[in-house]
């Protein structure tokens, strides 16, 4: 496996080239707040969602005071706002409560497999959300899955997984050193852009040598224009 994803990430940098990452990484809570916000939505929804949370309350604290109506009301455009707000509210509340911060710097000194459970036992916190925060705000050597990373993985060969959670788990176990973020990120837009549900243009992949899929789809499909927006790296 370890081998394979080399080469699948040496395909996807050609292609691609290496994502790039702001100067500065976000805070943990930072983080983990627009990660809520980007579930079950586009980058673009979820970057104005958080854009327009952070207007309205520059500090967490003043959304720890806010009513969750409040913060339904200014993430409303990255959809689900009663569970989003619920689940920010919750967050916020919970920390408050068991540190006496609004921040994450309990996990600064955990392991990765520590820092997971921690950040799991809020509520609306699932291990995808968890890892996300170690990989875009603590640079962990760490690659969170979602629906596209779990979808092309299978395709590819690299796990024979049913859920994104124990896709995470299998791929992680030995994950290469140093090369999270660029393979996390351009699988990403492997799967967003080319190996997309139903209309992948396997003729254009960069890793079709390399991809076990056995409904390889050859005829051109017309893909242009999906170049994906990356969240997390706007943050």
């Amino acid at each position: 496996m370890t081998k394979k994803i080399i080469q699948i990430n040496k395909a996807l940098l050609k292609y691609f080239g290496l994502p790039k990452r702001p100067d500065k990484l976000p805070e943990p809570i930072d983080m983990l707040v627009a990660t809520i916000l980007s579930q079950n939505t586009n980058d673009r929804n979820s970057y104005k969602a958080y854009q327009n949370l952070r207007k309205r309350y520059p500090t967490w604290e003043s959304a720890y005071k806010a009513r969750r109506n409040s913060i339904e009301k200014e993430i409303k455009v990255a959809g689900l706002g009663l569970q989003k707000s619920a689940a920010i509210k919750n967050l916020l509340t919970d920390l408050k409560s068991k540190t006496g911060k609004l921040n994450l710097d309990e996990i600064n000194d955990m392991s990765e497999n520590d820092s997971i459970e921690y950040l799991t036992q809020f509520k609306g916190i699932g291990v995808k959300t968890a890892s996300c925060v170690l990989l875009f705000s603590m640079d962990k050597n760490i690659c969170p899955v979602d629906t596209h990373l779990h979808r092309t993985l299978n395709r590819i060969g690299i796990v024979k997984t049913k859920t994104p959670d124990k896709t995470f788990f299998a791929l992680n176990e030995n994950f290469p050193p140093k090369i999270a973020h660029s393979f996390h990120t351009n699988l990403i837009r492997l799967g967003r852009e080319i190996c997309t549900p139903r209309s992948y243009s396997c003729s254009v992949c960069p890793v079709e040598k390399l991809c076990d899929f056995s409904e390889k789809n050859y005829e051109k499909v017309n893909n242009s224009g999906k170049k994906a927006f990356m969240l997390l790296d706007n943050v």
